[in-house]
């Protein structure tokens, strides 16, 4: 078996928002790479990989994945946290990688074999009117896409009033417009509305509330929906305010998609066992790779609720390939989010998964069977700047939480 010897941290795409971990063995030309992404503390968990975990692992045989992992969760003592989480992915995607690679075979096989040929995806349609959103479902549809996602326009869009027409503090701030909770209810089940009457109920529809309304407002758009009936309804709550799924439950059946933020078990757990959510959206870097996220799966699959790993806009190629590998190996698997890269990120990233027609492809590479191109990668870099995530106001100042 091999054992570790060195670990790298490689910086990529604009910004440096992407960072690949490198784990290399005492094996001639044995490597494996991880996805330790953070589209805002890319520098905190390099610092923390390189001078927390690479001193405490090398040295440490690379097949011992789940040692590995439980001695990195404990490593700082403090646990269940998203840098933390975060580089511990990149380690133990790299570790699967290698495994992999040691045993000539694909990691979905590792992971008990596959349970489907294909990963079907759901696309994010959008449109700042009804008309273009409806143009961009069929777009999608024509692609391939079953599952579509529908917004108008950004987060929280149909829920913004422009400050013009609104009796404003004298001391507001300098923005031009505000987000309304009863605007959205009433916005976001007319646009449901329009879209079953002129495209019927074949399609599968999402919606994503990005955690915009207060507690008691979630409730009430879940309950309006129902009618329309949606494949789910994402991040109707902020993990904050996760408690209130229970009244979600007692007052319809509109299906709940919730976790994109989650880092800690004690946050997805209690949704899963009391089968308060049908769909578990944890992004796979953030709950500590592929390790933990297959025990989720198989809670999930006790308590029929269905898999959704997290992608986003600001996800890499290398966590998407460990997503599409849990997918294809999860009896438990409902649906996985879409991820476009440019044709140079993925140049960087050869043995990527190939998504077409809605349906993400794996190849039959051993390990997670995507590699890097370290000088590709390197000239995707640009700048290294601060990325912030939207920030929603309603009339008064106070902020909308995303």
């Amino acid at each position: 078996m091999a054992n570790i010897t060195e670990v790298q941290t490689l910086r990529t795409r604009a910004n440096g928002t992407w960072v690949i971990v490198k784990i290399l063995t005492d094996q001639p030309g044995l490597y494996g790479i991880g996805s330790a992404s953070d589209h805002h503390h890319s520098s905190t968990i390099i610092t923390a990989i390189n001078e927390v975990i690479a001193p405490l692992i090398i040295g440490r045989n690379a097949g011992h994945i789940e040692d590995v992992w439980q001695s990195i969760y404990t490593s700082a003592y403090w646990r269940n946290g998203s840098i933390l989480n975060t580089a511990l992915a990149g380690i133990d995607m790299a570790l699967w990688d290698i495994k992999g690679k040691e045993a000539g075979m694909p990691v979905y096989k590792l992971l008990g074999g596959p349970t489907r040929t294909a990963v079907p995806c759901y696309a994010h349609a959008g449109g700042n009117d009804i008309e273009a959103l409806i143009e961009d479902i069929i777009r999608y549809n024509e692609e391939g896409y079953e599952v579509i996602r529908c917004q108008l326009g950004a987060y929280g869009g149909g829920g913004f009033r422009e400050a013009a027409d609104i009796p404003l503090p004298k001391n507001h701030l300098s923005k031009d417009r505000f987000f309304d909770d009863e605007l959205y209810l009433e916005t976001i089940p007319e646009m449901f509305a329009n879209l079953r009457d002129r495209l019927g109920f074949s399609l599968k529809l999402t919606h994503d509330v990005h955690e915009h309304l207060r507690p008691h407002n979630a409730v009430t758009l879940a309950k309006l929906l129902e009618p329309y009936r949606l494949f789910f309804l994402e991040d109707v709550l902020s993990p904050e305010q996760i408690d209130w799924f229970r009244h979600i439950r007692q007052q319809c059946t509109t299906p709940q998609a919730m976790g994109e933020l989650f880092v800690n078990p004690h946050e997805y757990v209690p949704l899963i066992t009391e089968r308060l959510i049908d769909y578990v959206r944890v992004r796979v870097s953030k709950a500590g790779g592929i390790t933990p996220c297959q025990k989720i799966a198989h809670l999930c699959e006790f308590h029929g609720v269905h898999t959704a790993w997290q992608e986003g806009g600001d996800n890499d190629p290398v966590n998407q390939a460990a997503a599409m590998h849990l997918d294809m190996a999860t009896t438990g698997f409902g649906i996985q989010e879409e991820n476009h890269f440019s044709p140079s990120e993925l140049a960087a990233f050869p043995g990527h998964a190939v998504l077409d027609g809605g349906y993400l492809y794996a190849n039959e590479e051993p390990g997670l069977g995507i590699d890097i191109d370290e000088k590709c990668a390197k000239d995707l870099l640009e700048i290294h700047a601060c990325n912030h995530a939207a920030e929603d106001r309603r009339p008064d100042g106070s902020i909308v939480r995303p």
